[in-house]
C-alpha cells in the first residue's frame, strides 16, 4: 500500500514534509517511561524509522500514523466545501485527481461499504476505510496467500519458503526472515510470534529489500585497487552549461549539480578574461561567462561530498600563456593538496594508479610539455622497451611536438598533468609502440562510431591499458546526447554526457552508476580488462561465452503511476510499459505490454516479456511507462534503468523515477524477473 502524492503538482502538507525531513519526538509509555526519538516518515509514507539510542541502529515503527496523515492531506484537498465530510462527488473528484476513472458502480460499491454511519459521506475513519479498500492490491494477497497455509498470515518457514523459491535468496534465509519480519510487520503481536502479515508482506515487497535493485550493489561492492583505465568513469560534457550550447547561461550550479549525482570527470573551457582573470564559457557564443576562480572554488568544495574517488578535471584551454599562469597559480593556491602534481611514488608508471589510490585527488587533464619521464628522478621498474629505430623516429617526433608545445604552453600549467596528458590520436598502432598509460585521447561521437566500426577489438584492446575520453558532436547546438552504451561496448572510459539534458542517454548513465555506492566508478567485465582480448561487440565469434541468458520479465501491475506533465486535472492516462535492452548489436531490444484504458492508479497487465542477451555483463535495463495516444506519440510517464547484473529475481517492485531522473514515490510496477542461465558442459 504505497503511498505518497502522485501528481507533482499537488504539493504534500507542511506537517508531511517535516516528517520526512525528520523531527525530535517524545515517545509515551506512561507517566514515568518517556524518551526522545528521532523519527523520519519514509517515502512510502508509511513506514517511520526511528534513532534507537540502545542498539544504535535505524528501526522501524508502526506505519498507522504516515498512513493516516497522507490520506488526511487527499481529504482535505477533495472536501470542497470544507464541512469534514466527503460525499460521493467529492469522491469521484478525488479519485480523478488521483489518476484513475474508476467504474462509477464499483466506486459506489466501495463508498457505501466504508459509510458505515449511513449518512451518504465519509469522515475520518471512515475515509480510511474506503482508502483501504481502493488500494487493495489483489495480486499480492493472491501471492501471499499461495505460501500461507491460513491465508491470514506467513509463518517463519513460510516466509523462509518464498524467500528461497520465489526471491531466489540462498544464504541465511532464516536470519533473513527474521529480520524482514522485524523490520516490516506493523502489528507487534505478530513480530512477536514471529510472523508476517499481509500488510507486513506488502510493506517488504515495496521496501528496498523488495526491489528489482540488489541492495548489495548499492553499496561499495567492487574492486576500487584496479588501474583507472579498467573503470567506467562517469563524465559530463560542458559541465559548466546548464542549457544549449548557443545562448546557454554558464553557471557554477552545473559543476554542483554534476558532482553531487557522482559524476567524476568534468570539463572547463578556459578563455583569456579582462584584468588578467581566465574566464570559463563556451568559446565563439552567446554563451554568459564565469570566472575560472570560482568553477575551481565550486571543485574544491563539492568534488568529494558524494564520492571519495578522484576527479578527473577536463581543461579545453584558450589561454594565453600569461592567463594560463594564473590558472596554474588558481588550481594550486586553491586545491592544495587536493590537486595532484606528482606520480603516486615518484617513478614512471607502468601502469595507471587506482582510484583507491588516488582517494580525494583531483588530476589535471590537459597538454604537456614534453614526457612525464623528463619530470622524474628514474625509470620504473618496467620501462617500455622499444627499437633502436623506433626510438630514433620517436625522439624526433617528441622534440617536435615539445618546442610547439612550449611556445603555445605555460610550464606551471603543463607541470600540473601528471597521469592525464592530453595526446593526438594517430592510429591504435602507434599508441601501442608509445605504450605510456599516462597518455588519453579524445574523440568526437562520429569519429568513436568509424573506429568501432572498423577496429572493434583494437579499440577494447586500447582501453584496456590507456584512458579515452569520447564527447558529443559540435552539431548538437542544443545539448542533446548520443547512446553512451556505444562507447561502453568498447569499453571507453570517459564518454562525456550533457548531464543538464534529461532523455533516455542521461537514464543509461544514472542507470549505470547507479550501482557501486554511487561512486562515479564501475568496473569493466573481465574481458574488457585483458590487453590481449579478443573480444568485439560487433563479432559473435569473439564472445566466448557457452551461450545466451534468457531474461524473463512479468509486468503485474503499476501503482499510483503519476499524471503526465502539464496535463488537465480530469486527465487519465492509458499507461503502457516498454522494456528495453541496450547494450552489444545483438542483445539492442525491446518489447511492450498493451496499454490500460483510464487506469493510472492500479493497472493490470500481467504481461511477460522475454529477452535473449548474449553478453549480460554490459547489459543495461530500461523500463519506461508511457501514456498511449493513438493520434500522436506517447508521453513519457516514468522509467527506471539499472545494469543487468544489478538485477534481483523474483518479485519485485520498480520504483519509478521523472523525467530528469529524480524519484516520484509511490509510483512503481511489480514484476516478476527470472533468469535462466545457459546449460553448462555436463548438463
Amino acid at each position: 500500500m504505497a503511498s505518497l502524492l502522485c501528481n507533482a503538482r499537488i504539493q504534500l502538507t507542511e506537517t508531511l514534509e517535516q516528517m520526512q525531513q525528520g523531527t525530535l519526538m517524545r515517545k509515551v509509555k506512561s507517566k514515568s517511561w518517556k524518551k526522545q526519538r528521532y523519527f523520519k516518515l519514509q517515502e512510502d509514507c508509511m513506514t517511520i524509522w526511528y534513532q534507537s539510542k540502545r542498539t544504535g541502529k535505524t528501526e522501524s515503527a508502526s506505519s498507522a500514523l504516515g498512513l493516516r496523515t497522507w490520506i488526511r492531506d487527499w481529504f482535505q484537498k477533495a472536501d470542497k466545501n470544507k464541512d469534514g465530510r466527503m460525499n460521493f462527488k467529492e469522491v469521484q473528484h478525488l479519485l480523478k485527481m488521483m489518476n484513475v476513472d474508476m467504474n462509477e458502480d464499483h466506486a459506489l460499491r466501495l463508498f457505501q461499504a466504508a459509510d458505515k454511519s449511513e449518512s451518504g459521506t465519509l469522515e475520518g475513519e471512515e475515509f480510511v476505510l474506503f482508502y483501504k479498500a481502493l488500494t487493495q492490491r489483489e495480486e499480492v494477497l493472491s501471492l501471499f496467500q499461495d505460501f500461507s497455509e491460513d491465508g491470514k498470515k506467513l509463518t517463519l518457514l513460510e516466509l523462509v519458503d518464498f524467500l528461497q523459491q520465489e526471491q531466489l535468496e540462498s544464504e541465511g534465509t532464516e536470519e533473513l526472515a527474521m529480520e524482514l519480519i522485524d523490520k516490516y510487520e506493523p502489528s507487534e503481536t505478530a513480530k512477536a510470534r514471529h510472523v508476517l502479515s499481509a500488510d507486513g508482506f506488502l510493506m517488504y515487497l515495496c521496501s528496498p529489500e523488495g526491489s528489482i535493485f540488489n541492495p548489495r550493489h548499492q553499496a561499495l561492492w567492487q574492486d576500487m585497487t584496479q588501474p583507472l583505465c579498467h573503470y567506467f568513469i562517469s563524465s559530463s560534457h560542458n559541465t559548466y552549461l546548464i542549457e544549449d550550447q548557443i545562448r546557454g547561461q554558464s553557471s557554477i550550479e552545473g559543476y554542483i549539480r554534476a558532482l553531487k549525482r557522482g559524476c567524476r570527470c568534468l570539463e572547463v573551457d578556459c578563455w583569456d578574461g579582462p584584468n588578467g582573470e581566465p574566464m570559463v564559457y563556451h568559446g565563439h557564443t552567446f554563451t554568459s561567462k564565469i570566472p575560472f576562480r570560482e568553477v575551481v572554488s565550486t571543485l574544491g568544495k563539492y568534488a568529494f561530498q558524494a564520492s571519495e574517488y578522484p576527479v578527473i578535471l577536463s581543461l579545453e584551454n584558450h589561454c594565453s600563456v600569461e592567463q594560463q599562469d594564473v590558472l596554474a597559480q588558481q588550481l594550486k593556491d586553491i586545491l592544495g593538496e587536493q590537486l595532484l602534481t606528482a606520480t603516486t611514488d615518484g617513478r614512471i608508471p607502468t601502469q595507471l594508479p587506482s582510484p583507491e589510490e588516488l582517494k580525494h585527488k583531483i588530476l589535471l587533464k590537459g597538454k604537456k610539455i614534453g614526457r612525464l619521464e623528463d619530470t622524474l628522478d628514474g625509470p620504473g621498474d618496467e620501462a617500455p622497451e622499444m627499437s633502436d629505430e623506433d626510438n630514433g623516429a620517436e625522439a624526433e617526433e617528441e622534440k617536435r611536438r615539445a618546442k610547439k608545445d612550449r611556445e603555445s604552453l605555460a610550464q606551471a600549467l603543463s607541470d600540473c598533468v601528471v597521469y592525464c596528458k592530453s595526446v593526438s590520436f594517430r592510429g591504435f598502432q602507434e599508441a601501442r609502440s608509445h605504450s605510456r598509460p599516462s597518455e588519453i585521447s579524445s574523440f568526437a561521437e562520429a569519429k568513436a562510431r568509424k573506429l568501432i566500426r572498423e577496429a572493434g577489438n583494437e579499440f577494447v584492446r586500447h582501453n584496456a591499458w590507456q584512458l579515452t575520453r569520447i564527447y558529443p558532436s559540435g552539431m548538437r547546438t542544443d545539448s542533446s546526447n548520443y547512446s553512451p552504451q556505444e562507447m561502453w561496448n568498447v569499453g571507453c572510459q570517459i564518454v562525456a554526457l550533457n548531464f543538464q539534458t534529461a532523455g533516455a542517454e542521461m537514464d543509461l548513465c544514472d542507470g549505470l552508476f547507479s550501482q557501486n555506492g554511487c561512486c562515479g566508478y564501475v568496473l569493466k567485465p573481465s574481458f574488457m580488462r585483458d590487453k590481449g582480448t579478443l573480444f568485439n561487440p560487433s563479432d559473435p565469434s569473439s564472445w566466448e561465452s557457452p551461450g545466451p541468458v534468457t531474461l524473463t520479465i512479468q509486468v503485474i501491475s503499476g501503482q499510483q503511476l503519476p499524471k503526465v506533465a502539464n496535463s488537465k486535472a480530469e486527465a487519465v492516462i492509458d499507461p503502457l510499459v516498454r522494456v528495453e535492452i541496450h547494450g552489444v548489436p545483438a542483445d539492442q531490444a525491446h518489447q511492450e505490454t498493451k496499454y490500460i484504458e483510464n487506469n493510472g492508479f492500479n493497472p493490470r497487465w500481467d504481461e511477460t516479456l522475454q529477452f535473449q542477451l548474449h553478453v549480460p555483463e554490459l547489459a543495461l535495463v530500461r523500463f519506461v511507462v508511457e501514456d498511449y495516444d493513438k493520434t500522436s506519440r506517447n508521453d513519457f510517464v516514468g522509467q527506471f534503468t539499472l545494469a543487468f547484473t544489478n538485477i534481483k529475481p523474483g518479485y519485485r517492485h520498480i520504483h519509478l523515477l521523472s523525467k530528469d531522473g529524480t524519484s516520484i514515490p509511490p509510483s512503481s510496477l511489480f514484476v516478476h524477473i527470472r533468469i535462466t542461465e545457459p546449460p553448462g558442459p555436463e548438463e
